[in-house]
Order: C-alpha cells, then sequence, then structure tokens
C-alpha cells in the first residue's frame, strides 16, 4: 500500500533515473537496498554505533542512485491506511529526541539475547512510528535491525517468514508502537529472530 498525501494519486515519484513505471521503481529499489545493506555489513564492528547519522546512511546508500531526496528527511505529510505519522516540520527535533531517549542507550555488546530483541523491537517500532523518509522507511528499518543483530553475532533476522496473517499483527505492533506499548513488536522480534 501506497502512502497517502494530501492532492497525490499514487504516481511515480520523480527520480534521478528517469524510470517511469512501477515495475522499474522497485527493482532499483530493491537492487539500492540489497547493496546498502551487503556494503553495511561487510563493515559492522563491535564500535558500530547506530545513531540518526548512521541511519541517514542506510537511507542513502540504499536511494541515493534513484532519488535526490536520499537520506534526508521528508518534507511531506504522509499517512497510510489512515494512521498519520510524524509531522514533518518536526522531524529534526523527534529524531533528535528518538536518538537521545532510545539510540543512545544501546550498549555495544549484550548480556541477553531477550535484552537484544527488546532493543531492536523498540528501534523498530520508533523508526516505523516516525517514518522519517518520503520512502524507504520500512526497508531502512529491517536493514538496521538484521544490522543490530549481527553485531551481536547473530545471523539476520528471519522477515521473510512473515506471511499475510504476520504482516497484519506487525502493522498492529506498530501502531501499539505509537502509544510506547512494545510487546507486540518484542513478540513480533521475537519470532522472526534467527534460532
Amino acid at each position: 500500500m501506497k502512502y497517502e498525501l494530501p492532492g497525490s494519486q499514487g504516481e511515480i515519484l520523480p527520480n534521478l533515473l528517469g524510470l517511469k513505471t512501477g515495475d522499474e521503481v522497485a527493482l532499483a529499489e530493491f537492487e539500492g537496498f540489497l547493496k546498502a545493506e551487503i556494503l553495511l555489513t561487510e563493515a559492522l564492528t563491535k564500535r558500530t554505533k547506530f545513531n540518526i547519522a548512521y541511519i541517514l546512511k542506510i537511507h542513502r546508500l540504499a536511494l541515493g542512485h534513484l532519488y535526490s531526496f536520499a537520506g534526508k528527511y521528508r518534507d511531506v505529510n504522509i499517512s497510510k491506511g489512515g494512521f498519520p505519522f510524524a509531522a514533518a516540520r518536526f522531524l529534526a527535533q523527534t529524531m533528535q529526541d528518538f536518538e537521545e531517549e532510545v539510540l543512545r542507550k544501546l550498549p555495544n555488546t549484550y548480556e541477553s539475547k531477550e535484552v537484544l530483541i527488546r532493543d531492536i523491537a523498540v528501534v523498530h517500532g520508533e523508526i516505523l512510528v516516525i517514518h522519517p523518509f518520503r520512502e524507504g522507511n520500512g526497508r531502512t528499518a529491517r536493514i538496521l535491525a538484521n544490522l543490530m543483530t549481527r553485531k551481536q553475532g547473530y545471523p539476520a533476522l528471519e522477515f521473510e517468514k512473515v506471511g499475510e496473517e504476520e504482516f497484519e499483527f506487525y502493522i498492529a505492533a506498530v501502531q501499539k508502537a505509537a502509544e510506547k506499548d512494545y510487546s507486540p513488536m518484542i513478540a513480533f522480534i521475537k519470532a522472526i529472530f534467527p534460532d
């Protein structure tokens, strides 16, 4: 489902490659996110810090070949399924608060898998609620979740397990995260955490 914007008709976003069809754009986005995840995984160390600059870097690496807005906060208000995301004019402050309250408190190493799962759930839920970008928020959040997992020596999360039923639970978990209730997102991340 595409975003709902005032006055939009679901058209193709203007892009740097001049792509005209949804399929062409989808392939270019897919390739960009794949390349970004590979590059960031190869550069990942125990000292990697997940902060605003890192999140912007994920987005820029993934979509910089396609969109001029890659790695920049959106300047339009968006919603999906009637759920409004953070107001564009407050995004810089909202992201700064997210960094202060959540990202800076992430440890370099975890004493337990349960605490790691909780932190991934909180970070993932918050990014999806804030939706800082014009496009690619979910994929950026998934890459970050995978990198948080890999940094601790685990394989990537098993997002491929998410079918239609699980996706509905996932959407409900995001909506609960908007209320600072992370328990559904914790259950979701636990269900796709590698064994």
